[in-house]
């Protein structure tokens, strides 16, 4: 962290995550500077209205050795504005954050052709499978994937990037330490031990409606190019879009079949212009010239990739029939009747559940992520397939169906 970290923590407790401080840095030089400016300058300044003086006014320089502390208490590392690790192309967009809070190791973001990956939550088996591929075939190319952390097409993402045994950035839409997700908690382990995880938002910070917005303009500032894959018409994944717009970033999308109404959104985003992918080479071939590292002959060919049987975390299967419309619905439907099923367990039922991953997971792992006996989560993984929302395998393994 840079020598001046307190007084950038200071500027986004006072203003807020998410707020265009770049105005008042234009005009000011600094965090430093601007809290070191008297009040007189302040309500002088044309870039710091009645309200934001009142909270400069009202937040105690203190704020920031507490998140200080609490940082370095969990081995959070924070990255201010002026610390020589910030990403160039975050700077480049209208309002950057303040602070980036990191549990992992930040690549060099402005040295790699970094894509951003984002879609539905309620993927379909369609979107998961082409959400790996894509992810996985850039990686092997020497590109980063940058993706939110969520279910769905995010977390088929960082996992594709994993498989090729590449890093992954998860822009979380909470702060650092909360247990939002925690279905997700291993894939996240992953993640900071191949990359990292980044946030604006204050450690402990509760994910919300209005942090997921917020989280967005930073998946799409660090990218070149943003794919998006599976959105409905009001899909936080177009807001990403619109971003990447502003940002001057490039938009890829996936196309979906006409008939689909759930996710009309990538088709309307194609007619709108963005770039259609059908494979991995078409997100990373206009950057390489500016990114040699990247070496665009490692991707291997559409068929390798789905043929490839070690690739467990899509799944993949060479049956064509997987991909009809009429199958790509029912998939679909079905696992939107198994969320709502999901959505009403409690107790032993709901802890079991959210142990289980979307791949075979084994019974004693099942039983250490959710803390129960052995008796109880056999009992729980019974009630749990009787409602056909878990599927079992030979070996006492189970996944989500």
């Amino acid at each position: 962290m840079s020598e001046n970290v307190r007084y950038w923590l200071w500027l986004q407790r006072a203003l807020g995550a998410g707020a265009n401080i770049k105005p008042v840095i234009d005009e000011f030089g600094s965090a430093k500077e601007l809290y070191d400016a008297n009040l007189i300058e302040w309500r002088m300044s044309p870039s710091l209205t009645a309200v934001k003086i009142k909270h400069l006014e009202e937040t105690p320089i203190t704020v920031a050795d507490e998140i200080i502390y609490t940082c370095e208490e969990n081995g959070w590392q924070i990255i201010d504005y002026e610390d020589e690790r910030y990403p160039k192309r975050l700077k480049e967009i209208i309002n950057p954050p303040a602070v980036l809070y990191v549990d992992g190791e930040l690549p060099d973001v402005d040295s790699l052709i970094t894509i951003g990956v984002v879609g539905t939550r309620k993927a379909s088996e369609y979107a998961v499978k082409v959400t790996h591929i894509m992810s996985r075939g850039i990686a092997e190319a020497g590109a980063l994937v940058v993706s939110g952390g969520a279910l769905g097409v995010d977390t088929y993402a960082h996992r594709g990037a994993l498989a090729a045994g590449g890093k992954t950035v998860a822009v979380l839409g909470c702060g650092l330490g909360t247990k939002y997700l925690s279905s997700n908690s291993s894939l996240r382990d992953a993640i900071r031990h191949n990359g990292a995880l980044v946030t604006e938002f204050e450690p402990f910070t509760p994910a919300g409606k209005r942090t997921f917005p917020i989280r967005n303009r930073i998946i799409s500032g660090l990218s070149l190019g943003v794919l998006v894959v599976e959105a409905g018409e009001k899909s936080g994944s177009l807001i990403t879009a619109k971003y990447a717009i502003e940002q001057n970033r490039d938009v890829y999308a996936v196309p979906v079949s006409v008939l689909s109404t759930d996710f009309s959104g990538t088709n309307r985003l194609i007619d709108d212009g963005a770039k259609v992918a059908t494979k991995p080479e078409h997100l990373i071939e206009g950057y390489l010239s500016d990114y040699p590292t990247a070496d665009i002959s490692k991707i291997r060919s559409i068929d390798e990739l789905i043929n490839d049987e070690q690739d467990s975390s899509a799944n993949v299967e060479k049956s064509e029939d997987k991909y009809s419309f009429d199958n790509l619905e029912k998939g679909r439907k079905t696992r939107l009747e198994n969320e709502k099923k999901a959505v009403s367990l409690d107790g032993d039922l709901k802890a079991v559940y959210d142990a289980i991953e979307e791949n075979f997971t084994h019974i004693d792992t099942i039983i250490e992520k959710s803390g129960l006996s052995s008796q109880k989560v056999t009992a729980a993984v019974i009630q749990l397939e009787m409602l056909g929302i878990i599927e079992s395998a030979s070996g006492k393994r189970y996944k989500k169906a």
